[in-house]
């Protein structure tokens, strides 16, 4: 179930008026908005607000049924934002600077900031300005239930700040928004939330990041108003809703937790020779190594791996594969970009069992002075975020950040894989890693590492049992 979609259709029924049916008898909605209008004017006659430019003081007039986006029922009206708030972007760029940014103090003022909008907090942030330089921007400072909006990035977060917030201003980033009559903010909220902020993606100016769209097009956004009773009913039917997919979303999340400690839990299984039964005529995996590696350093039994099935052994991985460390061929070349040659990096490494594409590719050129690594390595990102692991299905090159795994012959590749991706493997791997600002783990450390080897049939074995296991809940997890 896609819940995401199931908010959005309620919400779409809501706003179309179709989510709760319609009674006869409620106020209709252009009463009220005759009375919002009436206290926006009061409140320009006082002085707390000022006309628009672009708008004349209101007559009443509906808006122009050519130009609604949709029909409403009966007792609906359109409105404009004009009609319903006051509204007002953070100060222009170089009004407001880091440099005029001062330690809090008793004289202080606050500086609301976009993340107080997105992670609904009015108390996060430790901007502050002087009182000259609050006097100087006061036209952006708040007010008890104000509604601050992010202008960029990810734009379109609301939220009401409390009845008595810490005074101060407003940043670039944020839009300040004052209901004219606060009965409406339930509905507001919701039309805003969910349908404004997909007219301001598409109509906001930038590419890498978004900005709210300027004032001329939000003026032009016309907002359906229901009356107020039918508005009370829309919220608490949406809340209603809203509720049972929360519960439906945590059971994902509580079902998603126990598929991953499930996985763990194979993994362990099979590392420790407890998911096959053994096969005495398997060839015993030390025997196997001596073959193929007669240097291999066999070691006994160690705290991870006790009591392993006989015919197992414990070496460095080093003994049973080939680790390689990718690099990054000269930006300054273009030569060496823009080909079909894989260029995987850590973000691509979360395709996992199937690596084989890549964000960004080299050219023939750029393949050549690269470390090239076949099909079956295991990719290990060993810088930033370390144990993240694929095999890779395709040739390809990596970058620094990755360690590459190549199996030698006494070892499956997907077995070598699954051996990388297990919980201790992980552990071991932020053991062994050392960080200043980022976690590091190199060549040398991670080619010591200690791993548990079955005979190489018993290998395959536990490989086709951990894809049996894997692909029945993966069907559980797609049918989520």
């Amino acid at each position: 179930m896609d819940t995401k979609k199931l908010r959005q259709k309620i919400l779409d029924l809501a706003i179309h008026g179709k989510l709760v049916p319609q009674d006869p008898n409620d106020e209709p909605a252009s009463v009220l908005l005759e009375r919002i209008r009436s206290e926006k004017e009061r409140l320009i006659k006082e002085g707390k607000i000022k006309r628009s430019r672009k708008t004349t003081k209101t007559t009443g007039a509906a808006c122009d049924k050519q130009e609604v986006p949709f029909e409403v029922p009966s007792g609906w009206v359109w409105t404009t934002l004009d009609d319903l708030a006051f509204y007002k972007k953070g100060p222009f760029g170089s009004c407001l600077t880091k440099s005029m940014f001062v330690p809090k103090s008793d004289n202080t003022y606050k500086v609301y900031e976009q993340k107080n909008a997105i992670q609904k907090n009015e108390f996060l942030g430790s901007y502050y300005i002087s009182k000259e330089k609050y006097n100087e921007l006061n036209g952006f400072a708040v007010q008890p239930f104000d509604i601050i909006v992010s202008c960029a990035g990810t734009i379109g977060e609301t939220y009401v700040l409390s009845e008595t917030p810490e005074q101060g201003i407003i940043n670039q980033a944020l839009m300040l928004i004052r209901l004219h009559s606060r009965c409406v903010e339930d509905f507001y909220l919701i039309y805003f939330d969910y349908i404004l902020k997909e007219e301001a993606y598409k109509e906001s100016k930038g590419t890498a990041i978004k900005n709210i769209p300027p004032f001329d097009v939000l003026k032009n956004f016309f907002i359906p108003l229901p009356p107020l009773s039918e508005q009370q009913r829309i919220v608490e039917e949406i809340e209603r809703w809203f509720k049972l997919i929360d519960i439906i979303e945590q059971g994902k999340a509580d079902l998603q937790t126990t598929i991953k400690q499930a996985k763990n839990k194979i993994l362990e299984l099979a590392i420790h020779g407890k998911l096959v039964p053994q096969d005495p005529n398997d060839e015993p995996a030390s025997e196997l190594l001596k073959r193929v590696n007669p240097k291999a350093e066999i070691t006994c039994d160690n705290g991870h791996y006790p009591k392993l099935p006989k015919g197992w052994c414990l070496c460095k991985l080093k003994n049973i594969s080939l680790i390689i460390t990718g690099s990054t061929p000269s930006k300054s070349n273009s030569a060496y970009y823009g080909g079909k040659v894989p260029f995987y990096k850590p973000i691509d490494l979360d395709a996992g069992r199937f690596v084989d594409s890549s964000a960004e590719y080299l050219s023939e050129a750029g393949k050549a002075i690269s470390r090239v690594v076949p099909i079956g390595s295991t990719a290990v990102c060993c810088i930033g975020s370390i144990g993240k692991a694929g095999y890779l299905i395709k040739e390809g090159t990596t970058n620094q950040q990755i360690n590459c795994v190549i199996p030698s012959e006494a070892v499956d590749s997907v077995f070598l894989y699954y051996l990388c991706t297990s919980p201790l493997f992980y552990q071991e791997l932020i053991t062994l890693s050392s960080a200043v600002t980022i976690s590091i783990i190199n060549k040398s450390k991670m080619e010591n590492i200690i791993v548990p080897l079955p005979p190489i049939e018993e290998q395959k074995r536990i490989v086709s049992k951990i894809e049996d296991l894997f692909g029945f809940i993966k069907t559980i997890e797609e049918s989520l």
